[in-house]
């Protein structure tokens, strides 16, 4: 097999079979697959949740992940933050002629990597090759259609449920801004990137009252808590110092100019609880990332407002995020 892709890998022929068949399907290849049909027939799902997203991320490899692990795991958390196990994936590749085929190899042993975490399978999928700088390596379209274990939605937040947050923010639009720029630091800042089904499993194995969950992706946690509150005609009460933030992360902010509320996480979620489950929710949260924290509570003070309170006293609005704070980030 050649090594770089040509644009015959996308036409359907021999050379397109080679590259499905070589690569792709020697990674990922299941019973549904193996029926090489133009439609896959699933079987009957209670409750069947559907999410779809595109990754056009740069730089495609980045300390965390890759496009391949970040695709996967977007669309099966879009799935996992409404209560849903992710069960089937469609897989969609635009590559650009001239591509790398050991990276893109890479890319697709990221996704089954990140399949086998979810306990998901990809069902139906499609391989164009475009010319050269008509893309930047690869883009990824998935969409993912899941089985709803819990109901979970922002309908149900209400006035006393407290707001925790898995883990420490901001890492991964701070690494691949890092990593974009060439920036290099005394500890390297690893993306967040990671499927969030298992830590969700495990909340709803364990009962915890959940009444939402988001994680926290473009926009950041200033995005989830500012939707939520706008939705409910409620207040996000916020207290800023519980919010865990890593120095090198702090450092890159400086640089950018931003606080680290804007920035994109990819393995990180926010969620509303009922206040009488909030420490077992937190204790579950611990388990997976010590960074994980009860950062806020819900009331009626500011309706629609998300209110920000420092450990000095002070307070100040967190408004929704605006302009265009770092492209290309997933």
């Amino acid at each position: 097999m050649q090594k770089t892709i040509t644009l015959s890998m996308g036409n359907g022929g021999i050379e397109n079979q080679e590259l499905i068949e070589k690569i792709i399907f020697r990674h990922i290849k299941n019973e549904f697959l193996e029926r090489a049909e133009d439609a896959t027939f699933l079987s009957e799902l209670k409750n069947p949740a559907f999410t779809t997203d595109s990754f056009t991320i740069t730089p495609l490899f980045f300390k965390g992940g890759d496009i391949g692990k970040l695709a996967v795991a977007g669309a099966c958390n879009d799935l996992s933050m409404m209560g849903a196990k992710p069960k089937f994936l469609s897989l969609s590749f635009i590559i650009e002629e001239g591509f790398s085929v050991r990276d893109f190899e890479k890319i697709v042993r990221s996704i089954k990597k990140e399949l086998d975490i979810n306990e998901a399978k990809v069902v139906t999928g499609d391989t164009k090759v475009v010319p050269k700088e008509s893309c930047d390596g690869v883009y990824i379209n998935i969409s993912a259609i899941g089985e709803r274990i819990k109901e979970f939605s922002q309908k149900n937040i209400e006035v006393g449920d407290v707001v925790l947050i898995s883990g420490d923010i901001a890492r991964h639009g701070a690494s691949i801004f890092a990593s974009r720029e060439g920036i290099e630091l005394e500890n390297e800042i690893t993306s967040d990137c990671k499927s969030l089904w298992p830590i969700v499993d495990r909340l709803i194995r364990e009962d915890v009252k959940i009444k939402a969950c988001r994680d926290a992706t473009r926009g950041g946690v200033a995005a989830v808590v500012n939707e939520w509150a706008k939705a409910k005609d409620l207040c996000f009460e916020i207290e800023e110092s519980k919010v865990k933030v890593s120095d090198e992360v702090r450092g890159i902010c400086e640089i950018l100019g931003f606080e680290p509320f804007i920035l994109a996480n990819e393995g990180t979620f926010v969620a509303a609880v009922d206040k009488n489950d909030s420490q077992k929710a937190l204790e579950i949260l611990k388990e997976f990332n010590e960074n994980a924290s009860v950062i806020g509570i819900v009331t009626d003070e500011y309706p629609q407002k998300v209110l920000l309170k420092s450990e000095w006293g002070t307070r100040r609005f967190l408004d929704m995020p605006s302009g265009e704070i770092l492209p290309r980030i997933c």
